[in-house]
């Protein structure tokens, strides 16, 4: 039997994980090179996850497939540009995942599953609808992890004296 000590020093032992959602936003630059930079600057990892979200359309099956296919293709797209992205900031190959279903749930779903995840980072939005869904969702106590929320609008500058 492990104790609750020993188990607590093997936690602490690993590598943190940042975790960061890829999406077309102009904010989710700012989030990974903070993340990329912290994972950098820690010894931590980075994890990434891009969500593909379910084509709408049910009338055909083919058709709807087709979409589901296309969704896929370009959420791996996103997640690749991303992950090279880490890779030439920080010299980390980062963690993909790729998954279909809507962001919120299938972050949710990630953090829950994976117990080695340390850090959310989101960067809010600078639009005036607000700060994004995700940032909203996770300042309303929902996280089940620490989050870093860095502003949207920051430089790579600014970020990477902060990271």
């Amino acid at each position: 039997m492990v104790s609750a000590s020993a188990a607590m020093s093997e936690t602490l032992d690993r590598p943190r994980k940042f975790l960061v959602v890829v999406d077309k936003s102009p904010e989710c630059k700012v989030a990974i090179r903070f993340a990329a930079r912290r994972a950098q600057h820690t010894g931590g990892r980075v994890t990434l996850l891009c969500v593909a979200q379910p084509a709408s359309f049910q009338q055909w099956r083919g058709v709807e497939e087709i979409m589901q296919d296309e969704a896929r293709q370009e959420a791996e797209s996103l997640i690749y540009a991303a992950a090279k992205t880490v890779n030439e900031l920080a010299g980390i190959i980062p963690e993909l995942v790729v998954t279909l279903g809507r962001p919120a749930e299938a972050l949710l779903e990630l953090i829950k599953s994976d117990k080695d995840m340390s850090i959310l980072v989101l960067a809010a939005g600078t639009s005036k609808e607000g700060p994004g869904p995700l940032v909203s969702l996770f300042t309303t106590g929902v996280q089940s992890i620490p989050v870093t929320i860095v502003p949207g609008n920051f430089s790579e500058e600014k970020i990477d004296q902060l990271a």
